[in-house]
């Protein structure tokens, strides 16, 4: 599929010469680049003012098309988010399952923490829209999932080494979680201040985790007076 767009002619935008009115000339662009073009333009969007502060209007304004064009390739602007999304949830366990590759626990624990900081310092739009929670009814796309999908990848590390250090393996989802979920919410702040460096910020994420696993109980007890 063929889509055209009417531009002014003239690389300036300046009136022809041989008449006093302007020539348009269409840019074509296949369905592919436009929907690739609408996608780009979505996620910056998203990412700047929010899903609901984005509208099919502006969408197809800063794309020169009309607005049927937006519905004709997403149908609508829940279709446009829900493909954004998915690509940066998708481009973000990609990221952090490839940087799993050592063999010692507390270096595994460094490379999932730099895999999601190298995330938010390179695809910040990407991150930004993550966080927001989701307004489309899906399964996934909302930080809680994002969180439960990462958490994914590191359950079974963990419960190998809950296994060799003589714990119950079957805690390691819970553990996953909170380690996950802990490295997670500091990269939503450091999204903002970027300070420290990202290698401080790392450093002191393992260091907080991996000494605190490394000192784990294997029973632990509350010493409050609350028990349930």
């Amino acid at each position: 599929m063929i889509e055209d767009v009417v531009t002014d002619s003239g690389s300036n935008g300046e009136k022809s010469r041989t008449s006093p009115t302007r020539r348009a000339r269409r840019v074509r662009m296949t369905g592919k680049e436009r929907r690739e073009q609408l996608l780009d333009i979505g996620r910056t969007l998203f990412a700047d003012r929010g899903f609901e502060g984005t509208s099919v209007e502006e969408i197809a304004a800063r794309a020169g098309v009309s607005k049927p064009v937006v519905y004709e390739h997403f149908g609508g602007k829940e279709g446009l988010y829900a493909v954004v999304v998915d690509r940066e949830m998708r481009q973000l366990l990609d990221l952090v399952t490839g940087a799993l590759t050592a063999g010692h626990p507390r270096e595994l624990l460094e490379q999932a923490a730099f895999a999601l900081l190298d995330y938010i310092e390179t695809y910040t739009d990407g991150f930004r829209i993550l966080v927001r929670d989701s307004p489309v009814a899906q399964s996934t796309g909302t930080f809680a999932s994002l969180i439960s999908d990462i958490a994914t990848q590191v359950e079974d590390i963990l419960g190998l080494e809950f296994k060799a250090r003589g714990f119950d393996p079957k805690l390691a989802p819970l553990y996953a979680q909170a380690l996950v979920g802990m490295v997670a919410l500091t990269g939503q702040w450091w999204l903002d201040v970027r300070k420290p460096k990202k290698a401080e910020v790392a450093a002191h994420l393992v260091n907080l985790a991996w000494h605190g696993l490394e000192n784990l109980e294997s029973k632990p007890r509350l010493i409050g007076h609350r028990k349930n």
